[in-house]
């Protein structure tokens, strides 16, 4: 059968002689397997009597069969476990769904129980983004369909909404929150909009084309998290040695370099394009990290720690 997909695939002309000849077996055996392949794999096989072959009636990419290894199985059973993480959002039904039908094909040779799979794995976000389901589907099917979208957005620290009409290029899943990465009409510039606190979407007729030197990869890129910029900053920042191998033991970038003193601190270097995302980030290590450059960030922090000094006197 993966034969004749493949024959089917690259628009060969085959039929049932043919296809015996090639794979030696009766025309019999082929009548079945294209009868298999068409009703129990629903692939779109269809007989021309006008070329007297058989063809698809649209392209098919792949062969609907599943084989697994035992590493793929255990992460299967892992990604069933991480969905519990979002139960209680609107993304949980969802993403069960879809793993279900990325199982489906599995359930004839193995048995998934979910309340005794990976007892010994679990999950825990801090401050998982909240978003609307209806709100998210329809930025999803604009984005995928490139058409373009208006809605209300809230910027932070604003009481009232903004009407905004945005070509969306990309939906991005950073630090726990959901993000629009759009074409700004009247701004006439890329944007980034938290999708909380995006409201009343509206998709429109309008197709854009997106453009083809655009890719997440290279827009994230000098962003610690989500914001970027177009400065080209290099941080160092020092760690006391209490928090070193915290800060060792994971990836924060992809620019990151580290350099290990002889008293146990560490120094972490990173390029990065803006400044108050690396601002915070800071803040949450307190005490135990010091900014050494740029000294537009130290000045920054200085001002922050004033104010702390005064709030908390």
């Amino acid at each position: 059968m993966l034969r004749i997909h493949e024959e089917l695939r690259r628009g060969a002309f085959t039929n049932c002689s043919k296809l015996a000849r090639a794979l030696e077996v009766s025309r019999k055996t082929i009548v079945r397997d294209v009868a298999f392949m068409r009703d129990r794999l629903e692939l779109p096989i269809e007989f021309d009597a006008r070329i007297n072959a058989y063809r698809y009636t649209h392209p098919v990419s792949a062969f609907p069969t599943v084989q697994v290894s035992e590493g793929e199985l255990l992460a299967l059973l892992v990604a069933r476990k991480a969905l519990e993480q979002y139960r209680g959002t609107p993304f949980h039904r969802q993403l069960e769904v879809s793993f279900e039908k990325l199982t489906g094909g599995l359930k004839d040779r193995i048995s998934f129980s979910p309340a005794d799979e990976l007892q010994s794995v679990s999950f825990k976000n801090v401050g998982l983004g909240k978003a609307d389901l209806a709100v998210f589907n329809a930025l999803s099917s604009a984005t995928l369909r490139q058409q373009e979208v208006e809605f209300d957005y809230r910027k932070p620290g604003e009481k009232k909404p903004a009407r905004r009409r945005v070509q969306p290029y990309h939906l991005a899943h950073r630090e726990n929150l959901w993000y629009l990465v759009g074409f700004d009409s009247e701004r006439r510039a890329l944007r980034t909009f938290a999708v909380p606190r995006l409201t009343n979407p509206r998709v429109l007729t309008t197709t854009f084309v997106r453009p083809p030197d655009f890719s997440p990869e290279k827009f994230f890129a000098n962003a610690l998290g989500v914001l970027g910029g177009d400065r080209d900053y290099r941080f160092v920042i020092r760690f006391s040695a209490g928090v070193a191998d915290r800060v060792r033991e994971r990836e924060w970038h992809e620019s990151q370099e580290l350099r290990d003193l002889p008293d146990g601190r560490l120094e972490l270097s990173l390029r990065l394009g803006a400044l108050p995302e690396v601002e915070r980030w800071v803040l949450t290590w307190g005490a135990d990290a010091e900014v050494l450059q740029p000294k537009e960030l130290r000045h920054r922090l200085r001002t922050t720690a004033t104010t702390l000094l005064e709030r908390y006197r």
